[in-house]
């Protein structure tokens, strides 16, 4: 149930007309090739690739009119994008579009040439991904997937906030994303300031989330943080199930973790973020260098809800957090 419009605000709103202005240089007649580079798998992200899609059709770029778009999908296998980056570079795309840090630096190490779009990296100017936000510089730029580091904390506090009687929290995320360390520093942080006591769960990929369970057990974890990244979106169902025979309650950084039966997200809505980057797709073929396209940054954030999987748990969710809730699935 859609409590109030999820849209997503953005500091330095990139709209056509408030980016800096440059001359179209397309080709009359060429067909351009945009190389799509991304950690999970097709089907798993369905609705952010539509929405991409869609936002390329109205701004006037057509698969198979003027653009061709090489997808190249990883499956969840970080390991696999350096050689998927590596072969769109030899095909000489246009301009790579790369969701997740992951998919960014493996982009950014197969080319310092090619544009790069980047979508949900964490701190990309840590990472060295860009030089500012404000003035990227190099050849990526794009979007940041959080407002600030600070998301985590705030995962955090509204899990404790649906689980009141918590006091031990697993936190499960994959040591191969180069973004996990910087996500669990913030997390214990904001564990310490809760008096919460967390448990570090590492793994690699769906072959090893039984184990991962089994020590959440043998530590009598009251409560599952998981971090973003394309182990647990492939795999969601899978952990929903886990997560739910375990009787763990359960924080995602993507709403559709939630609709295949977690209990709760709170994260920007991934579709639309997705679609936005078409619009620096556009600028780019038009003429428009990486350098002077500012990085954009969210402001607003969705909570999801799933009730079917509190009522599951035995789960009786307090009525102010339903309140606040962008949406609630029933």
């Amino acid at each position: 149930m859609n409590r109030r419009h999820a849209g997503i605000v953005l500091l330095g709103l990139l709209a056509a007309s408030t980016l800096p202005a440059v001359a179209n240089a397309q080709q009359p007649g060429k067909v351009y090739r945009i190389g799509y580079l991304s950690a999970p798998s097709r089907e798993s992200v369905s609705r952010g690739v539509e929405a991409f899609l869609m936002a390329l059709r109205d701004l006037g770029w057509v698969e198979g009119r003027n653009v061709v778009v090489e997808f190249r999908w990883a499956d969840g296998k970080v390991e696999r994008l350096p050689d998927l980056a590596a072969e769109l570079v030899r095909l000489k795309v246009d301009v790579i579009v790369a969701p997740a840090g992951s998919a960014v630096q493996a982009a950014k190490n197969a080319t310092s040439s090619i544009p790069i779009v980047m979508i949900f990296p964490n701190d990309p100017v840590a990472s060295g991904l860009v030089a500012s936000l404000a003035r990227p510089g190099g050849n990526v730029t794009g979007t940041t997937f959080t407002s600030g580091p600070e998301i985590f904390g705030k995962q955090l506090q509204l899990l404790k906030e649906a689980v009141p009687r918590a006091l031990r929290v697993a936190v499960l995320g994959n040591p191969s994303d180069p973004e996990w360390a910087s996500h669990m520093s913030e997390v214990d942080a904001a564990a310490r300031a809760m008096g919460l006591k967390l448990q570090r769960v590492e793994v690699r990929g769906p072959e090893e989330f039984d184990a991962a369970f089994a020590a959440m057990a043998r530590e009598r974890a009251e409560a599952l943080l998981v971090a973003g990244g394309s182990t647990f979106l492939v795999n969601r169902a899978q952990l929903a199930e886990l997560a739910l025979k375990a009787r763990l309650p359960t924080m995602f950084s993507f709403r559709e973790n939630v609709q295949s039966g977690g209990l709760m997200a709170y994260a920007v809505n991934m579709a639309d973020f997705v679609g936005h980057a078409a619009v620096y797709v556009d600028r780019i073929l038009k003429g428009a260098k990486p350098a002077d396209l500012p990085v954009e940054r969210p402001t607003k954030f969705e909570l999801v809800i799933n009730l079917k999987t509190a009522k599951a748990l035995g789960l009786t969710m307090p009525p102010a957090l339903l309140q606040r809730a962008d949406e609630v699935i029933k």
